[in-house]
């Protein structure tokens, strides 16, 4: 039964990615991926919250593997790394590079910071 609680909370995790990332790049109007961002930013913070809660829960592989595999991308996030790099010069160099590493920090301490909540819960 794990498998269909796996297959659904993809589905919505998918499905809540697709929203996030849509209302973000509605709102702010610039062409660099901060939706992406923001869905693996939070992703991180939500898988910390949860593994600092209850490491070996029975809705651990769902949420985790299910709901989070669906919402957050790393092969997006790579991707549009290699875009915003490719476009010409150096401040597009910058610009793929800034994505890169200011996604990696801010989902490490985003993930930090949700497993402290969690293991204080």
């Amino acid at each position: 039964m794990t498998w269909v609680a796996v297959v659904i909370a993809g589905g919505v995790g998918a499905l809540a990615r697709y929203g996030v990332i849509g209302f973000v790049q509605a709102r702010t109007r610039d062409p660099r991926p901060w939706g992406t961002f923001v869905v693996n930013v939070t992703g991180a913070a939500v898988l910390g919250l949860v593994v600092g809660i209850a490491p070996g829960g029975w809705w651990v592989v769902p949420i985790t593997v299910g709901f989070l595999g669906g919402y957050s991308t790393f092969s997006t996030w790579m991707v549009e790394t290699i875009y915003l790099a490719e476009g010409g010069g150096a401040a597009a160099v910058r610009s793929g590079l800034l994505n890169l590493v200011g996604t990696l920090g801010a989902g490490l301490i985003a993930a930090a910071a949700g497993y402290l909540i969690g293991t204080w819960l």
